[in-house]
């Protein structure tokens, strides 16, 4: 059986945008499949100028269940940048459902949300290295 989409929009509030770094914040809507590192994957992706400090993103069509991921792009590669461990995220980050870099990103199970449990909008503040 495919996995279900539901036509009602989701809002999504992006906090801590550091305005006086360049580039652009990505936000992407994924399902399981490619998160969170496969931003090919990704079944929406939103880019605008990291010009203001908060934004609001509207998303529609999305499955029953899914997450988010949000980069503050610096350099505008389309990729996370990785500081001189190669490991470490060298750009801005933020997850849905309050998820965390730990060992790495985390996975869908840490950031998933259900649909039916979406009462308001979904709030993801950027954390910077």
């Amino acid at each position: 059986m495919s996995q279900q989409v539901n036509a009602k929009d989701i809002v999504v509030h992006i906090d801590n945008i550091a305005t006086e770094k360049p580039g652009n914040i990505m936000v992407m809507l994924y399902g399981y499949d490619g998160f969170p590192k496969d931003h090919a994957k990704a079944i929406s992706v939103e880019v605008l100028p990291a010009d203001i400090d908060k934004m609001t993103i509207k998303f529609s069509s999305v499955p029953e269940e899914f997450a988010i991921k949000v980069l503050h792009d610096e350099d505008e590669t389309g990729e996370v940048t990785k500081n001189w461990t190669r490991v470490i995220p060298a750009e801005g980050l933020g997850f849905s459902n309050g998820a965390k870099l730990s060992f790495g990103p985390p996975n869908f199970d840490r950031a998933k949300v259900k649909l039916a449990d979406i009462t308001s909008a979904i709030s993801i503040k950027i954390i910077y290295p």
